[in-house]
């Protein structure tokens, strides 16, 4: 099979797209770089010793997606590209509901009229809102977002499910993802954000290297043991191999599924901060500042439907996500610019 990967420079698609063609895949990427470094996809091919086809395109781009399909004859896509930040969405809502929904839906259509229909998205366990009960399994009520960016995931599962009932020959797969932190093993590839970064492990490692000077905690009157809100955190390498599950599920005539990509353990921040200390010997200064708009309490995932569907377990402990974090890092203090 040929994949569309769009967003593919990015942090999980970069990271896929190494796994993709490690398992035989033919890869393809689309990403704009407006937060993501054509460099990324250099380092997959030192990585995996296959050159990686990339367009630099919008998913706005109607004209330039479609010809790029008429050229590339993929058989599916996994789709990424987005605006992902929870408090810029808060910031930014028209920004986020054009490029996310109006860019899917271009993409959609582009995919549908070369016959094209098969795709896997890239969801978000902020589709649960404040869930009802934790661990959070698929068939836990989706909630009332509390985000912009958790809208966009939202909707767009719910264009996607509709898409697909209308005409069963599409296959989609929802993957509900929890929180992506680590790196490859490597060094070479890993979390690049561009200025102040929105998730807490690459700010973690800002601090370790020495590029920012304490790490704000935002909120500790959570009702969570230690008052930090509690996460399910994932290495981006075992999120990848799930995508590679999932297109193995594809190629079986899926029809409609989804499954939550997580441990099915949750962490503080103060826990991954130590966590993080343990690994590493690195100390992080921390100071506690007000809680975020859009933040909840504690969010985890029940892995079990994945896992008995897929045959897809995480593999790498907190630890491990801490040390591939540092690694990365501290190599790359700069990120791709180095």
């Amino acid at each position: 099979m040929r994949i569309l990967v769009t967003g593919g420079a990015g942090y999980i698609g970069s990271h896929t797209v190494v796994e993709l063609q490690n398992a035989g895949y033919d890869v393809v990427v689309i990403d704009n770089l407006s937060n993501s470094s054509e460099k990324s996809l250099e380092r997959v091919a030192e990585i995996t010793g296959k050159k990686v086809p990339f367009y630099r395109c919008d998913i706005l781009d109607r004209e330039k997606l479609s010809d790029i399909l008429d050229k590339e004859k993929v058989d599916a896509c996994i789709h990424f590209a987005g605006l992902k930040a929870v408090g810029e969405s808060v910031q930014k809502p028209w920004e986020y509901y054009e490029n996310n929904i109006a860019g899917t839906l271009t993409l959609v259509d582009v995919m549908r009229k070369h016959g094209v229909k098969n795709i896997i998205f890239s969801s978000s366990s902020t589709v649960y809102g404040d869930p009802e009960t934790v661990p959070i399994t698929e068939s836990c009520p989706k909630g009332v977002c509390t985000n912009p960016y958790g809208w966009t995931k939202s909707m767009l599962e719910q264009i996607l499910m509709d898409i697909q009932k209308a005409d069963p020959e599409w296959n989609v797969i929802l993957l509900r993802y929890f929180n992506p932190i680590g790196a490859h093993k490597s060094g070479r590839i890993g979390e690049n954000p561009n200025g102040i970064p929105n998730n807490l492990m690459p700010y973690i490692t800002q601090v370790a290297v020495g590029k920012r000077d304490h790490l704000t905690v935002f909120g500790n009157d959570y009702n969570t043991p230690d008052g930090t809100g509690v996460r399910d955190y994932i290495h981006v390498v075992d999120l990848a191999k799930g995508h590679v599950k999932a297109l193995k599920k594809i190629e079986d005539k899926a029809g409609l599924k989804i499954y939550n990509l997580g441990t099915g353990t949750g962490y503080s921040v103060l826990d991954i901060v130590h966590n993080f200390e343990e690994a590493t010997g690195v100390k992080i200064p921390y100071e506690i500042g007000p809680r975020r708009a859009g933040d909840i309490a504690i969010n985890y995932a029940s892995p079990d439907l994945a896992r008995e569907e897929l045959g897809w377990v995480a593999e790498n402990g907190i630890k491990e996500m801490c040390a591939d974090s540092w690694n990365w890092q501290k190599n790359n203090p700069n990120g791709y610019d180095d």
